[in-house]
């Protein structure tokens, strides 16, 4: 058997690199803008404009486990596969909901807040379900695509780069609305008058996002598992059991989602995943805030300012793949948590006088963000590493926990908003949010950070690492001999004794669970 890693052609990872763009372009939006368009543009009331927030987050953070779950049970339509079909349903929620989010409200527009809510609502959830579905499925595609590490975090990396160039086209077409209209971005406030201005910037963000998913659709073509190809047998035939060469193989490494929660690494890595994601988001949802109305900057700068982070965060991505490898996952995490940090402390201690320094600390902010981001969801890969059967369920679990963290961060820094309009005290509640907020949740990744160096990321426990949930009902497709192969148990003091192999599958007693779970003792390849 050769044990050759045959590389991703450049076609499939540029193919694959784009496949998150729109879900990035309204992720842009919605993280950056929503609140300060709900509370400056619309005049909304600041706790209706956070429970908007929540509804959204706590929408994608109870459809992501159920979104992962389904994708890795189910085949896919149309010869899209699995995860791609998925992809394909999100993508259309997606187009057909989020441009309203960024509208007047149709024939509601004078209405008060609480209707204007009611309305907003529906718009949200369905977005919320098109961007989790899309977000999931392009995940668990990397484990899907190469089982090579080097190669999963440079799909990781060209991934973060298109999410940055993404944010860049909203932050650079957003500077463009303001410089070409009439003069008014002196102003320090955004009003109802800038209504248009993001209108026209969601129309050209889904315009674009649409071209970006047509031609990830055209490219990529996802690989058919071995475990798509096992059809149920009808339940009388509970006796029988198949199995060739390549099933035993695959068996050995299968996990299921029970199993990965019995994984306490499961639940190190989900820690600081989601600590990270607070950590970019709460940075990315409060800095125009910060800059409009703690230091009193020009509104312009609400598209500059986030366009100088993702511009560091773009060439940091770039060097991801080489630091990862020099210095290891964990010392580059470090390195994120060090610059995050740094960057906190330092928009603590600015002011008027000094706004100027905020590019600087825009920078600082990028590279830590990067580096955070990037280097959790290699993380995350190595984590499941051939384990791509239950990838979705992981990555559903990840984002699960990521979504709901945001919304109830954000839900409780708006109900400690100060006052209901701006004010004077909104000047230093901003900067308070700004820095100790994103730097909490680091110190938290640290801590997570910490548990985690003992052991090696990937490892599992004795008992889940031999284990699989396998029933008796089940044909396994060989791809040698492409044909339906039948192995007939012969059962021998306990235990079913395989003819093929000769090899004992015992009943693991240990979880009572409807489909019994069992143990193959599988000869060397070597030996055979």
């Amino acid at each position: 058997m050769s044990s050759m890693v045959h590389k991703l052609p450049v076609s499939q990872r540029l193919g694959f690199s784009i496949g998150h763009v729109l879900n990035d372009l309204t992720a842009s939006m919605w993280f950056s803008y929503l609140i300060i368009y709900f509370h400056q543009v619309k005049r909304f009331n600041n706790i209706l404009a956070g429970l908007l927030m929540l509804i959204g987050q706590v929408s994608d953070a109870m459809f992501t486990p159920f979104i992962g779950f389904e994708s890795d049970s189910t085949v896919g339509i149309c010869n899209l596969g699995k995860r791609k079909s998925w992809h394909f349903v999100g993508t259309l929620c997606v187009i057909g909901s989020f441009p309203f989010v960024f509208n007047k409200c149709i024939e509601c527009e004078n209405s008060p807040d609480w209707a204007q809510f009611i309305y907003y609502a529906p718009f949200v959830v369905i977005f919320q379900f098109g961007w989790a579905s899309v977000q999931i499925n392009h995940l668990s595609l990397i484990p899907d695509l190469t089982p090579d590490e080097g190669e999963r975090v440079e799909l990781n990396g060209m991934r973060y780069a298109f999410t940055v160039i993404s944010n860049l086209i909203v932050f650079g077409v957003f500077w463009l609305l303001f410089d070409l209209n009439d003069g008014s971005k002196d102003a320090t406030m955004l009003s109802h008058t800038d209504s248009d201005r993001f209108r026209n910037l969601v129309f050209i963000a889904v315009a674009i996002g649409i071209v970006f998913s047509f031609i990830f659709h055209l490219v990529v073509r996802e690989k058919v598992k071995c475990n798509q190809e096992m059809v149920g047998e009808e339940p009388g035939s509970s006796e029988n059991l198949v199995s060739t060469i390549e099933a035993s193989m695959l068996q050995k490494t299968l996990m299921t989602w029970r199993c990965w929660l019995k994984e306490f690494q499961f639940y190190q890595i989900a820690v600081i995943y989601m600590c990270t994601r607070l950590f970019v988001n709460v940075s990315q949802i409060y800095l125009p805030l910060y800059i409009t109305e703690t230091l009193q900057m020009e509104k312009d700068n609400v598209a500059v300012m986030p366009l100088v982070v993702y511009v560091s965060g773009f060439f940091t991505s770039l060097v991801m793949r080489p630091m990862n490898k020099k210095i290891g996952r964990k010392a580059t995490y470090l390195v994120g948590i060090v610059f995050g940090v740094s960057a906190c402390v330092w928009m603590f201690f600015l002011t008027e006088s000094t706004s100027k320094q905020t590019y600087g600390a825009a920078v600082l902010l990028g590279i830590g963000g990067s580096t955070m981001l990037v280097t959790s969801l290699s993380m995350t890969a190595d984590m499941i590493g051939e384990n791509t059967e239950s990838g979705g369920f992981v990555y559903g679990s990840m984002s699960f926990t990521d979504k709901l963290s945001n919304g109830l961060a954000v839900t409780l820094i708006q109900f400690l908003h100060p006052c209901t309009a701006c004010c004077p005290h909104c000047n230093a509640y901003y900067r308070t949010i700004l820095a100790f907020v994103p730097a909490g949740v680091a110190v938290v990744a640290f801590i997570g950070l910490l548990t985690l160096i003992p052991t090696k990321i990937g490892t599992r426990k004795k008992h889940c690492k031999y284990l699989a949930c396998y029933d008796f009902n089940f044909w396994v497709k060989s791809p040698i001999q492409k044909k339906m192969r039948r192995l007939e148990p012969i059962v021998n003091n306990g235990a079913v004794k395989s003819q093929e192999n000769n090899t004992n599958i015992y009943y693991d007693t240990e979880d009572d669970v409807k489909q019994p779970l069992l143990r193959k003792k599988t000869p060397s390849i070597n030996n055979s």
